[in-house]
């Protein structure tokens, strides 16, 4: 039931497809268990521009649409979740960057990667995740300059990042109206990183804490307006959200594969366990999961193509596909059995990096609450 493919995307994917099983997935295993995430892993990616894939060309990106976008980032989501997350981060900085700033920033923000580098969106902090209006890392203006104090927590790609794009505090009293947003290039003086966070998944991204002391900025680094931040961080997570999604289905389809493939092998009572109508009604409900939440995906990602607002589509792609695939991976390790619970097989490593898909991005809780806010609007309008 997948969509018809352009010859183009067709292209794209074979030689995406090639690319991740010969250099990315060699090195999964070994990544996972060192929990390791550098700027070198990603050097083959860089080579043939994953990192450079939705800037648009002015900018020296492939410009492709959202849509086949999100086809590419399920091919890097079946083969390594921490790999896919990597490179659409740095898609999450430069949209925000594209939707609220100059294209002289555009310009610093893709020249700083061009060459092989990646992006950062850094908001959370210790004591502002869900709320994030509750930031307390200040950007107070001195002459030409912004100087910036603060710590940031969770932040992905925080201590491999060429680039960053920062939420301060320009007006500490106004709330999420005095949260603004700064571009931050990794060299400057003040801006250091914590140790690489000792996750149960997502072992191959890179997440640690961000430390400001007095970082000094440019003031035309300030991207859109002061108290513009709040509103940039969420319409730019607004698409953000349904390509976690994306990378989730691909994540799905990966353990679908390796179930139906090892119920196909292994035999049981002298016959193989795809015979058991128990294991078939498992699998085919894990099947009938992942073709409604690709086609989920891909309805969001036609409205961002066409510029329609997707707020709450956005939120609704990302709960209902996050939510349904821990259930796939869980089923694929009950298929397998004791050897899914193991390393030796892949849908162990699925099943650890799937949880956090219902937390990133903003939890499915909170997704409940930007859905409930919408239907409020829509329906009181018909009273």
């Amino acid at each position: 039931m997948n969509q018809p493919l352009t010859d183009e995307q067709q292209l794209l994917l074979d030689s995406i497809r090639e690319f991740v099983w010969r250099e990315v997935s060699p090195h999964v295993a070994q990544r996972d268990r060192d929990s390791q995430c550098e700027a070198a892993d990603f050097q083959s990616a860089f080579e043939l521009g994953l990192h450079m894939l939705e800037l648009p060309e002015e900018y020296g990106g492939s410009g492709i649409d959202f849509q086949t976008g999100a086809m590419v980032f399920e091919e890097l989501g079946k083969v390594d979740a921490g790999y896919a997350i990597t490179l659409v981060s740095t898609f999450v900085a430069f949209r925000n960057v594209m939707l609220a700033g100059t294209g002289e920033q555009a310009r610093l923000f893709a020249d700083t990667i061009a060459d092989g580098g990646l992006g950062c969106f850094a908001i959370s902090e210790p004591g502002a995740g869900s709320d994030a209006a509750a930031i307390r890392t200040s950007a107070v203006r001195d002459g030409d300059d912004y100087v910036l104090n603060g710590q940031k927590c969770w932040i992905t790609n925080g201590g491999i990042a060429d680039i960053y794009l920062i939420s301060a505090k320009t007006d500490p009293e106004a709330g999420h109206r005095g949260i603004s947003t700064f571009l931050v290039e990794a060299g400057r003086e003040g801006l250091s990183h914590g140790e690489h966070e000792d996750k149960m998944g997502l072992r191959t991204s890179n997440t640690c804490d961000l430390i400001l002391n007095d970082v000094r900025v440019p003031a035309d680094h300030l991207v859109g307006a002061e108290g513009d931040g709040f509103k940039i961080a969420m319409s730019g997570l607004d698409v953000s959200r349904p390509f976690m999604a994306t990378i989730a289905v691909g994540m799905m389809q990966r353990a679908l594969d390796e179930a139906t493939v090892y119920a196909l092998q292994r035999e049981q009572f002298g016959r193989p366990v795809f015979e058991f109508q128990m294991v078939q009604d498992i699998l085919a409900r894990m099947s009938a999961k992942v073709v409604a939440c690709r086609a989920l995906v891909q309805q969001t990602m036609r409205r961002v193509d066409l510029g329609l607002d997707v707020q709450k589509d956005g939120a609704i792609t990302k709960q209902f596909v996050t939510d349904l695939q821990q259930e796939v991976v869980s089923d694929a390790v009950q298929v397998m059995g004791g050897n899914g619970f193991t390393k030796e097989y892949p849908v162990e490593k699925l099943m650890r990096d799937a949880k956090v898909f219902q937390i990133m991005e903003g939890t499915n809780q909170i997704q409940s609450v930007v859905i409930a806010r919408q239907l409020k609007k829509e329906y009181a309008s018909r009273l």
